[in-house]
C-alpha cells in the first residue's frame, strides 16, 4: 500500500505499546481516521498522547466498534491468536504489522535482521558501521524505537538498519529490505506459535520472501535449517544469497580462516562479495568476545560491504564497537570477580552462546518466566564452566532440577538481592558473576532492561 492509498483508510491499530502509538500516529498524519483499541488500561501519558494526535481509542477490552476498519494494524505484542485479530481475517480484512506500515512510508534502502539471538547486538553494530562511514542512518525496531516513529526521516540518501522479531514478520504484505540478515533459528517463543518449531521458523523465513534479483540475503551457512531452506529458495526464483560460516570456506559470502598449524597468528576473517577474496582482519582484534558475536561481526561485515560501505571503515568499526546494554555488560569488578549483565538473554541458546564466551569460572544467576525451555543443551557447558548456580524466579524449581544438578552448588533465591549476596558467597577471585535467566522477566519486572537494571544497580551497591 502506498502513502496515497492509506488517505481516508479506516484503521484499527490493535496495541496500545510503543509501537501501536507510533505506526496510529503515522497513519493518522498521512490522512487515515484510525482507532486505537487496547485489551488493558491506559498506560501513563497514552490517552493524550492519542489526543493530541487526533486518534480516538478505546481500553478495558475490545468492542464491535475495533471491526469497523478497512485494515488492521498489529503491534508486535499482540498474539495473532487474539479473538479480535481472527474476526477479522474471517472477515477477509487484511491485517498488518506496524513494521510493514511504516514501510510503506520508507524511501531509504533497509536493512532488517532477524534471528533467535544476536538480532540486537548485530542491528547495532550495523547501524555503528554505517554511522562510521558517515552515512546518516536509522536504527529501529525491534531494539526499542518503533520504525513508525522515524521513517518520514529517511530520505533517500540514508539507511534505515532494523531488527525484526518474528511477530513483526507474521502480518508483512510487501515488506522489502535491500539487504536482509538471517542469524539463527532456534526454539524460542514457541508459546505464540502452538508449540509448532517449524511455524516459528517460518515466520522468521519471511524476512525475505519478497526480495528480488538485486535484493541481498545475508544467512548463516552453519544453521543447517536456514541453510537447506536457503538452498530451496534460490532454486526456485532469483534471490542473491551470501553466507557467513565459522566452519567451512564459502565461494561468496564471509567466513573465518584459521591460522596454520605452524603459526601463532589468530583466524581471520575473509569476504568473498564481488568476486573477490580479501582478508578484512584477524579475529582478535574483534571489539565482542565469543563464538556467536564473531558470527554477528561476519554478518554484519558482508552487509556492510554490500551496501558499499569501505573496508577500512568496516575494519575500524569491528574494533571500536562498544556492544550494547543487557547483552554480556560488564558491570563492575569487585575483589578479582567481574559482575556481567546478560539480561537479554532470555532463552537457552542465548545463555549456551553466552557460557561459551568466558575462559573463567562463573556463578550463573538463571530463572524467570520460563518458555517451555529444554536446558539440556545448556548441562555440559555447566558442568564444564560453572561453579553456581543460583536460580530465581517463577522457574527456580525446574532450574535447579535441570542444572543444580550438574553442579557441586545450587541455591534458590527468592530476590536478586538475595540472589547476588548468594553469588558473592560462592564466586572468588578471576570469577565471573553471570546473570544470564534463559527466560523471559515478566513474573518479576517490566522487562528484560527493567531486570539488567536492578541487578546492575544492586552490583554497584556491594
Amino acid at each position: 500500500m502506498t502513502p496515497t492509498e492509506v488517505n481516508g483508510k479506516r484503521v484499527t491499530v490493535i496495541g496500545g505499546a510503543r509501537s501501536g502509538l507510533a505506526v496510529a500516529r503515522l497513519l493518522k498524519e498521512a490522512g487515515a481516521d484510525v482507532f486505537l483499541t487496547e485489551k488493558g488500561e491506559a498506560t501513563q501519558g497514552l490517552q493524550a498522547a492519542l489526543d493530541e494526535a487526533g486518534v480516538a481509542a478505546e481500553f478495558g477490552g475490545h468492542t464491535p466498534r475495533a471491526l469497523d476498519a478497512d485494515f488492521f494494524v498489529i503491534s508486535p505484542g499482540v498474539p495473532s491468536t487474539v479473538n479480535l485479530v481472527q474476526q477479522a481475517q474471517r472477515g477477509g480484512m487484511k491485517v498488518f504489522s506496524e513494521i510493514e506500515a511504516a514501510s510503506w512510508f520508507c524511501k531509504a534502502p533497509i536493512v532488517a535482521i532477524t534471528g533467535t539471538n544476536g538480532k540486537t547486538t548485530t542491528t547495532s553494530l550495523v547501524g555503528h558501521v554505517f554511522r562510521a562511514d558517515r552515512r546518516e542512518t536509522i536504527v529501529a525496531g525491534n531494539i526499542g524505537y518503533p520504525f513508525s516513529d522515524y521513517v518520514r526521516e529517511a530520505g533517500r540518501a540514508e539507511v534505515v538498519v532494523l531488527e525484526v522479531s518474528s511477530f513483526q514478520l507474521d502480518h508483512i504484505d510487501t515488506f522489502r529490505p535491500r539487504v536482509s540478515i538471517l542469524l539463527n533459528i532456534t526454539p524460542d517463543h514457541l508459546d505464540r506459535y502452538g508449540h509448532d518449531f517449524n511455524a516459528y521458523a517460518q515466520s522468521k523465513f519471511r524476512i525475505f520472501e519478497n526480495q528480488r534479483e538485486d535484493d541481498v540475503l545475508v544467512y548463516n551457512h552453519d544453521d543447517e535449517l536456514i541453510r537447506e531452506y536457503v538452498q530451496l529458495v534460490t532454486q526456485k526464483r532469483p534471490l542473491r544469497a551470501l553466507g557467513f560460516s565459522q566452519k567451512i570456506e564459502l565461494e561468496a559470502g564471509a567466513f573465518v580462516r584459521q591460522a596454520s598449524a605452524s603459526s601463532d597468528a589468530s583466524p581471520e576473517l575473509v569476504l568473498r562479495i564481488h568476486q573477490q577474496e580479501e582478508v578484512l582482519m584477524h579475529a582478535e582484534k574483534l571489539a565482542l568476545r565469543g563464538r556467536h558475536n564473531l558470527y554477528n561481526s561476519l554478518a554484519a561485515a558482508v552487509a556492510a560491504r554490500v551496501m558499499e560501505v569501505r573496508s577500512d571503515v568496516v575494519r575500524e568499526s569491528l574494533t571500536s564497537f562498544e556492544g550494547v546494554p543487557h547483552r554480556l555488560e560488564l558491570v563492575r569488578e569487585i575483589d578479582g570477580v567481574r559482575y556481567i549483565n546478560d539480561s537479554k538473554a532470555t532463552n537457552v541458546n542465548a545463555v549456551w552462546y553466552a557460557l561459551e564466551s568466558f575462559h573463567e569460572q562463573i556463578v550463573l544467576i538463571a530463572g524467570g518466566r520460563d518458555k517451555g525451555n529444554d536446558y539440556a543443551a545448556l548441562k555440559p557447558l555447566v558442568r564444564d564452566k560453572v561453579r553456581a548456580v543460583v536460580a530465581l524466579g517463577e522457574s527456580k524449581e525446574k532450574v535447579m532440577e535441570e542444572l543444580g544438578e550438574v553442579v557441586e552448588q545450587a541455591v534458590r533465591a527468592q530476590t536478586m538481592e538475595e540472589a547476588l549476596r548468594y553469588a558473592r558467597h560462592f564466586a572468588g577471585p578471576g570469577d565471573v558473576v553471570l546473570l544470564s535467566p534463559a527466560c523471559a522477566s515478566f513474573d518479576m519486572y517490566e522487562n528484560y532492561e527493567d531486570r539488567g537494571d536492578t541487578f546492575k544497580r544492586l552490583v554497584m551497591n556491594l
